[in-house]
């Protein structure tokens, strides 16, 4: 990504894209600039590095289900705020909350409700106005 853009929306897979879409339509209705990524934390984490390091944003919002690490792989390598949103799946999302809400010490990630892309989308755009 060479082009500025206020958000980046990576989700981990494509069966995300409906909660990813709430967080488009949002932002959209915003006027808010956001570039969205399909990318797996466990299956391409050399692309990911390589997203993370190149992109030119203010604001990540991960969206993952099941273990759910993307958010927290993203918050260690970049020090821009990460909003994670939980994706349900086969234990209702709660095994995506509990691992996005219980990031280390050191490893900031603010979370969301499960399938909440919206509340994602509108807690970006009160970091984005705040500075």
């Amino acid at each position: 990504m060479t082009v500025m853009t206020e958000v980046a929306i990576i989700m981990g897979s494509r069966s995300d894209s409906a909660v990813a879409e709430q967080v488009c339509t949002v932002l959209c209705e915003q006027g808010i600039s956001y570039d969205l990524q399909v990318i797996s934390a466990h299956r391409e984490p050399e692309k990911l590095d390589t997203y993370i390091r190149s992109a030119n944003c203010r604001v990540y919002i991960a969206i993952a289900g099941l273990s759910a690490v993307l958010p927290g792989v993203i918050a260690s390598k970049t020090n821009k705020p990460v909003i994670g949103v939980p994706v349900s799946g086969t234990l209702m999302g709660i095994d995506a909350l509990l691992s996005i809400v219980q990031m280390p010490k050191g490893v900031p990630v603010a979370c969301v409700g499960i399938d909440n892309g919206e509340n994602a989308a509108l807690l970006a755009v009160r970091i984005l106005r705040s500075g």
